[in-house]
């Protein structure tokens, strides 16, 4: 359903090894690899995607279209149309979605919280080894 989209290039990477601290905001999408410690917004006026490799490790809220988790998050994540949790992500912390793709592994401590108006389920993928 949200493949059929074209996602936005990956134009920003913060490479293993590196620490940022401080909040930042980028567009199209953003890789990381490394540390960051601060909040993460993605522009508001285009589509955007952010990756958070299985190296990398988060403190503070995260918010973008499509997020992509392998790491570790230490905060509240907000995506705004998909969430993909691959088998490595840990998140400390409360998880706003409109859809949501969990495979076997991944970790959330902290609410589930579906972003859809009124009484609507939310689309929940449960990703399995075998098919």
């Amino acid at each position: 359903m949200f493949n059929k989209r074209k996602q936005p290039p990956i134009r920003t990477l913060i490479a293993q090894g590196s620490r940022i601290d401080g909040n930042m905001t980028f567009q199209d999408g953003l890789r990381i690899d490394g540390a960051l410690v601060g909040d993460i917004h993605a522009a508001e006026d285009q589509p955007s995607i952010l990756v958070v490799s299985e190296s990398a490790d988060v403190t503070g809220a995260i918010h973008a279209d499509h997020i992509i988790i392998n790491g570790h998050v230490r905060g509240p994540v907000h995506a705004h149309l998909m969430l993909e949790l691959q088998p490595k992500a840990r998140i400390e912390g409360d998880v706003h979605y409109r859809a949501l793709e969990m495979h076997q592994g991944a970790t959330i401590s902290g609410q589930m919280v579906p972003m859809l108006p009124g009484d609507v389920k939310p689309t929940l993928v449960l990703a399995a080894n075998n098919k």
